[in-house]
């Protein structure tokens, strides 16, 4: 750590020292660009210390030789970082009702710490949704749901001034699917409660700087709480959005060029300022 002065976990500055419960940061591994084990490497070296776990999205490790997959979850391991499937068990359903068992199988013997199930496109009744997660906690993994929250930007009025009974022109709806909190929280409650290690929420839409829904992110955190819950950020000013009503003890899912930045934002004595300096465009990248 002496690398990092002006950051000590010993101090609990914000957060404690790996294994964390909460303030995770969970980084997106090979998905929209080419990922290779000098890049892991070089990331883990340089920023392990902030780094909880690696994401292999879009199911990108179907598609890489199980050599590969195993050198680099070793790797995530040396550093004490944890390796998550991303959402990929929803192609294994039509293979039959013992294909999941057996790619949970397959996943443990690869390295693979937790394994996510994305409730959305599983497409599943609850029932059996829960007997998935039950199946991941026999086999001694960690288990994640996904599930997405989805509003129509027209529920917002739109801000400004303007002349009484001038017409508006309607905004268009923003998705043909609205999800339901309230359902959306009792059916994660209830993973919670079969042996779901955590929620991850992917808000969509939902922090769009123009169409921010706070009360539903409210709603979410009030009922299961930071520690359980993680939110996909898909850009720094999302990040900045959880950071700053939420603290530093909110767990997020981050593009790895981003855990510096996030890293500044989540610091007390660092902070908005600091990240502006560092940028994105780190020396790693």
């Amino acid at each position: 750590m002496a690398a990092y002065r002006w950051k000590s976990f010993e101090e609990d500055e914000d957060r404690p020292e790996k294994p964390r419960r909460y303030g995770v940061t969970e980084i997106r591994g090979p998905h929209y660009s080419f990922f290779n084990q000098n890049l892991l490497q070089d990331i883990f070296e340089s920023m392990g210390p902030f780094v909880d776990g690696l994401k292999f999205s879009g199911g990108s490790h179907s598609l890489m030789p199980k050599s590969f997959i195993k050198e680099i979850t070793d790797i995530a391991h040396e550093h004490n970082v944890y390796v998550s499937t991303g959402d990929w068990a929803e192609h294994l359903l039509r293979q039959g009702p013992s294909a999941f068992k057996e790619y949970v199988q397959e996943c443990k013997q690869l390295g693979f710490d937790t394994v996510e199930l994305n409730v959305g496109t599983l497409e599943i009744p609850e029932d059996t949704l829960l007997r998935f997660v039950r199946t991941v906690k026999s086999d001694g993994l960690r288990v994640k749901p996904l599930f997405a929250v989805k509003f129509n930007k027209s529920d917002i009025p739109k801000a400004g001034d303007r002349a009484f009974g001038a017409y508006v022109v309607p905004e268009p709806r923003s998705s043909e699917f609205v999800e339901d909190v309230d359902l959306l929280i009792r059916r994660a409650e209830r993973c919670l409660e079969a042996g779901a290690d955590m929620i991850m929420i992917d808000p969509d839409d939902i922090c769009n700087a123009d169409a921010v829904r706070a009360d539903l992110i409210a709603k979410i955190v009030g009922r299961l709480g930071l520690e359980k819950t993680m939110f996909e950020a898909s850009n720094a000013r999302t990040s900045e959005w959880f950071i700053q009503r939420y603290g530093p003890k909110v767990n997020l899912f981050v593009d790895h060029s981003q855990v510096m930045d996030l890293e500044c934002l989540r610091g007390r004595k660092l902070g908005k300022n600091h990240s502006s300096v560092l940028g994105s465009s780190y020396f790693l990248f």
